[in-house]
């Protein structure tokens, strides 16, 4: 907002300046010469480049110019190396061929013609000069350290003066700092010097801007030495003599190196820089600092440089005159310097410099030249370059100090009037004519020009012109209804016409009309009122963590026929060249934030009218500054209060504080965490264990990541006391049948409070009245009780001591006393066959008395002893069932069919397994058979096939007979009609007849029990084509219409393969559904129903139901119906059953692939059918 009102403003001031700014004559009419260009008063050349003098002037007719040089005539002929440019009173010096400095000297251009002549003001033409040191041989110096020193430059003068510096060998800026730094006269002042000061290369350089060259003297060699070395190293090189006899340098008060005195005097022109400066020695470096004794120091205007030891205010004005005061102080005093200022001035207009006058005949008029300076100038006046008193005499002219006034001027009154203000300090001259014309209006501003405005700025239509006498102006909008004077409408005395506040009802064609009284002239303008630009979502504060990232948005709205134009700026400057930095429409974004993002950004929309601004900081937030100034307080037996200073939470507010402490006692060099407090807190209460030697530390964690941790805190030391506790964990278990090994975790060293820590152990027999046994133990966790009955139950305690005493009464704990095997086997053993794969076990628990320990389980072993069909043999692997806790039943899965099982069974305690049980025989019932062990066709026909098998590997049973089922297969994998057929059980193959010739078919064989059929093993074969028929078609394929049928086709497809190439190769593109569709699995092809009456077939999908294919009545095995839990089954083998008979375990066995009728799988591919043969279909 404030950069738009100062837009504003610069604008109105613009305008206002033009209006104020004196009334041109069209160059169309006659008009005495004006200076329009010349070169500055002090001119200062390059000696290597061609010499330029401007001057440049208008008129009616054009003027023609002269030249003089140090107050007499320069004839340019005379010189053929000065060129004056054509219609231009400009000259040029070619130096090729001549020195420049033969050119030196003051200029003076004159332009005249037939109305009055005009001259600029005199042109100081001085060469620039950049002199080189002279020769000299600079000694080393050789100083005592603390003391001051001043290295001097003294640069040789040149024109313009150079540029000082100080540099080493390596072209390295020395470093300066409030103890060593350059005065304005280019000197290298030390306040005092260090021995790190000594150096042989200080180097003085002077660099001459207007030449573009450097100087540099001669380098000097320092060395600081403390007084020993000086008279050890030194002093043979001034006849064995001590340099210095002094004590070393030590501290003292300031006194200033420049300037000298308490005080002195400075003179400074009005407009220019004031610079001054006091450097000042002493020991501690002093620190400098400035006032004004007679008032305030201009703030704006004012600036510290040299670390605080020059003052400089620039655009000196009168009222900076005054004293000003300098201060040197140090720890051990301080020191001031007074300067008394006066403020001189060379001459200065008032109200700007006088200004040309147009007349017309008649008319009356003044020129006025009004100047000030200090001391106060003296102003004379001159016509057409000669004196005023030595000027023809006028009627209508009257002199009257600084204003020449001109009554009922008639046209010979024209003329060019000079005014010349001068004092000591230097001059103006300035050029003014009065024109004396009779013409009528003439509106300059261009016809039909659009001014663009937005809606709340101040609207300025121009409309210049000239007429003598000078025009009214009259503004009008739209019809001329009446004129435009009153608000918000103001005419200025140049024409411009001011809407103040424009609104969108102020848009349209404006009517500008200048009258005078030699006739009229008007002109047309038009005003287009646009919306302003604003941003409607400003970019906002960021507080970003390193490695993130940060989006500032800047939305905008803008008038919609102006063209906006976004630019992002950081700290002011442009955005920095980076990948990072992601500039959208409406954001930006930084990627990655680093360090040096941090920083002002600003969103800047502009448009041809106006421009809008928002910024917004972004900071990055780190881990917070560790906290400082640890201090204990309050100190008690067993406690402390701990107190802490915060440090910077960097921009991310401290969520809270963790207190950490090490006990060098016990655990030096480790530390723990002791408490954590808020982060609104910066003191704790600590808590704290006796016999401790104690050291704190704090650290503070905010949204970042935790700071470093703090300076440990001073050592905290307490007293030793009895154990606060006893050991935790007490159990009792024995490893032996006739122990008990009572264990138990032992104190920390910080548990332990005090030296001499050891435990009293305790045991009785639990039930029984004896008396604590106890016994005495240092550094241990375990103690073993022997001779103790087997598995008895015991009461334990463990108590903590220490030199200082006891711990508290130990609480009670139970344990046993070590185990033995059980004595005895489960009883009462029975068997329930439930299928022929399950049986169901139960027995009688093993009485406690007998168990001599925790009972852990029973384990269920079982054998196959045989097969029950006369060809089988004799099984003996074991396998184990184990029921976890105290179960007295079970179910054993996964058994054979048709076969003789054993088992027995043991109890188990944590020292073993007991004695087996009685062995138990049981027998499982016939299930149904394996599928058959092969399928193969062994011969093929036209119309038959033979196919042979062999039978299953597990029987499970009486084999009772096969059954076969088989049905065609046509082209598109769909299923014929399926036929059965039942075979007897001591058949191994079989031929079908009345089969379809060239037709594939599939068949299915599995094999039966008295129980059911068993799964089906599947096959497919084709049977072989007639003879007549492949005659016939070989026929066909040999008759000429069908191999010119078949050779257009062939043509066809290979024209069809070049057109695709060609476009392939110009890039064409295929949509890609029709890749899909190219490319779809066959299997997934949709088949219409009225297709075929034939269901689906695919030979990956021999398990899945056939569509129009029938169910076999027996063909699938079912499982038997079971009610039975799972918590009835044992473990197999590793497997195991929780305490409460839950089953945990899996009991797996071997599984084939089963096919049956209901869902038929191949595990091949089919026979490819020849081409020939797709002709064929089912009938």
């Amino acid at each position: 907002m404030m950069e738009e009102r100062r837009m504003v403003t610069t604008l109105l001031l613009l305008v206002l300046g033009q209006i104020t700014t004196a009334l041109e004559v069209p160059l169309d009419l006659s008009q005495p010469p004006t200076i329009t260009h010349q070169s500055p008063k002090d001119y200062i050349i390059d000696p290597r480049e061609n010499i330029i003098i401007h001057c440049e002037a208008k008129g009616k007719p054009h003027p023609s110019f002269s030249w003089t040089r140090d107050g007499t005539h320069f004839d340019i002929d005379q010189f053929p190396n000065v060129n004056m440019r054509p219609r231009s009173g400009t000259l040029v010096v070619d130096i090729s061929h001549e020195k420049a400095e033969h050119y030196e000297g003051t200029y003076q251009c004159t332009a005249r013609n037939d109305h009055g002549t005009a001259i600029s003001h005199n042109i100081v033409v001085r060469q620039s000069r950049s002199p080189l040191w002279s020769k000299e041989k600079i000694k080393p110096i050789v100083v005592q350290e603390g003391v001051p020193l001043v290295l001097p430059c003294r640069p040789p003068a040149g024109l313009p003066p150079p540029i000082i510096f100080w540099m080493d060998n390596n072209f390295q800026r020395l470093p300066q700092s409030r103890r060593v730094s350059q005065s304005l006269n280019g000197d290298l002042y030390f306040s005092n010097v260090l021995r790190t000061d000594s150096r042989n290369d200080y180097i003085c350089y002077a660099r001459f801007p207007h030449t573009q060259t450097i100087q540099q003297k001669q380098p000097i060699t320092v060395k600081v030495l403390n007084l020993d070395a000086i008279n050890d190293t030194v002093a043979a090189f001034y006849n064995d003599t001590d340099l210095f006899s002094e004590e070393p340098a030590d501290k003292r008060r300031p006194t200033f190196l420049t300037p000298s005195g308490p005080s002195s005097s400075k003179m400074v022109l009005r407009g220019q820089v004031l610079e001054m400066e006091c450097i000042a020695e002493g020991l501690p470096t002093p620190e400098i600092s400035w006032t004004k004794v007679s008032g305030e120091l201009p703030g704006e205007r004012t600036s510290f440089l040299h670390y605080q030891k020059t003052l400089r205010i620039v655009n000196v004005s009168e009222a900076d005159a005054g004293e000003y005061r300098c201060e040197a102080r140090n720890p051990l005093g301080s020191v001031h310097h007074t300067i008394h200022v006066t403020v001189k001035a060379a001459p200065y207009w008032i109200s700007g410099a006088p200004k040309n006058l147009i007349l017309a005949p008649g008319e009356n008029g003044a020129l006025t030249c009004r100047a000030s300076g200090t001391p106060k100038p003296s102003i004379s006046w001159a016509m057409n370059g000669v004196p005023i008193e030595n000027s023809p005499s006028d009627m209508s002219r009257k002199v009257d100090d600084d204003t020449i006034i001109f009554t009922n001027v008639q046209t010979g009154s024209k003329a060019v009037y000079q005014c010349n203000v001068s004092n000591e300090y230097g001059y103006l001259l300035s050029n003014a004519f009065v024109n004396v014309l009779s013409e009528p209006p003439r509106v300059l501003t261009p016809a039909h020009q659009v001014y663009q405005v937005i809606r709340n700025h101040h609207a300025l239509l121009d409309c210049s012109s000239f007429g003598s006498p000078i025009p009214e102006i009259t503004w009008f909008k739209d019809s001329r209804a009446s004129t435009l004077n009153s608000d918000p409408y103001k005419v200025y005395d140049n024409g411009t016409l001011e809407i103040q506040g424009v609104q969108t009802k102020h848009s349209g064609k404006y009517t500008c009309v200048a009258t005078n009284m030699l006739g009229i002239s008007e002109n047309h303008v038009y005003l287009e009122v646009k919306e302003p630009t604003r941003i409607l979502k400003q970019p906002e504060y960021r507080v970003v963590q390193r490695g993130r990232a940060a989006v500032f948005a800047c939305k905008v709205k803008h008038d919609p026929t102006l063209t906006p134009t976004m630019t992002w700026l950081k700290d002011d400057d442009e955005l920095p060249d980076d990948d990072r930095l992601i500039v959208d429409s409406d954001s930006l974004t930084i990627t990655d934030v680093n360090d040096n993002d941090a920083g002002v950004y600003t969103c800047i929309m502009n448009t041809s009218l106006d421009h809008d601004s928002a910024s917004a900081v972004m900071s990055l937030s780190e881990s917070p500054d560790p906290p400082t100034d640890l201090e204990l307080t309050d100190p008690k037996k067993r406690s402390v209060h701990l107190t802490w200073t915060p440090g910077n939470e960097n921009n991310s507010p401290i969520e809270k504080f963790i207190i950490q402490y090490e006990d060098s006692l016990h655990h030096k060099g480790h530390w723990h965490n002791l408490t954590e407090v808020s982060g609104m807190k910066t003191t704790a209460h600590l808590k704290l264990s006796p016999h401790g030697h104690y050291i704190f530390r704090v650290l503070a964690l905010n949204g970042v990541g935790l700071s470093q941790p703090s300076l440990p805190s001073r050592m905290y030391k307490t007293e030793p006391a009895a154990p606060d506790e006893n050991p935790t964990d007490v159990h009792g278990q024995g490893t032996e049948h006739d122990n008990l090994v009572i264990s138990w975790k032992p104190l920390t060293p910080t548990q332990a409070n005090g030296p001499g820590l050891k435990y009293r152990v305790s045991w009785r027999q639990k039930g029984v009245h004896n008396d604590w046994v106890t016994a005495t133990v240092h550094n241990a966790s375990k103690f073993v009780v022997s001779g103790t009955p087997t598995f008895v139950p015991y009461e334990l305690k463990v108590q903590a001591v220490n030199d200082h005493g006891a711990g508290p009464q130990p609480a009670i704990s139970h344990g046993y006393s070590g185990e033995d095997l059980p004595l005895a086997a489960p009883d009462n053993v029975q068997v329930q066959v439930i299928s022929s794969t399950q049986a169901a076990v139960h027995w009688e628990a093993v009485p406690t008395r007998l168990l001599r320990g925790h009972l852990k389980g029973y384990r269920v072993y079982y054998w196959r002893e045989q097969s029950l069909h006369k060809h089988s043999h004799h099984h003996t692997e074991k396998q184990v069932l184990t029921f976890s806790g105290n179960h007295t039943h079970g179910k054993l899965p996964g058994l054979h069919p048709f076969s003789q099982y054993a088992l027995h069974i043991r109890a188990f305690n944590g020292k073993g397994e007991g004695p087996p049980s009685s062995i138990q025989m049981f027998e499982t019932p016939e299930g149904v058979p394996d599928a058959p062990s092969s399928l193969a066709v062994t011969d093929s026909n036209v119309d038959s096939l033979t196919l042979e098998w062999s039978p299953p590997h597990g029987h499970n049973g009486h084999i009772i007979g096969y059954t076969l089922k088989y049905q065609p297969v046509n082209n598109t994998h769909e299923l014929g009609p399926l036929e059965e057929l039942a075979l007897p059980p001591n058949e191994t193959s079989v031929t079908l007849l009345n089969l379809k010739y060239s037709t594939r078919y599939k068949f299915y064989l599995n094999a039966k029990t008295m129980v059911g059929a068993g799964p089906a093993i599947s096959q497919e074969a084709v049977t072989i084509m007639d003879k007549a028929v492949a005659s016939r078609q070989v026929d066909i394929a040999t008759q000429g219409w069908f191999i010119g049928l078949m050779c257009a086709i062939a043509l066809l497809i290979l024209i069809l393969l070049i057109i695709c190439f060609i476009q392939r190769n110009k890039g064409g593109k295929y949509p890609v559904k029709e890749k899909e569709d190219a490319h779809t699995d066959p299997e997934f092809q949709p088949m219409k129903e009225e297709d075929c009456t034939f269901g689906e077939y695919s030979d990956n999908e021999d398990h899945k139901p056939l569509k129009g294919s029938r169910s076999p009545s027996n063909g699938t095995v079912k499982r038997e119906d079971s009610d039975d839990s799972l918590v009835d089954y044992g473990e197999g083998g590793d497997g195991q059953f929780n305490e409460d008979g839950s089953f945990i375990g899996q009991y797996s066995g071997k599984s084939g692939s089963r096919d049956n009728p209901d869902g038929p799988e191949s595990s091949e591919a089919p026979s490819p059918v020849k081409a020939m043969n797709s002709l064929n279909s089912f009938v």
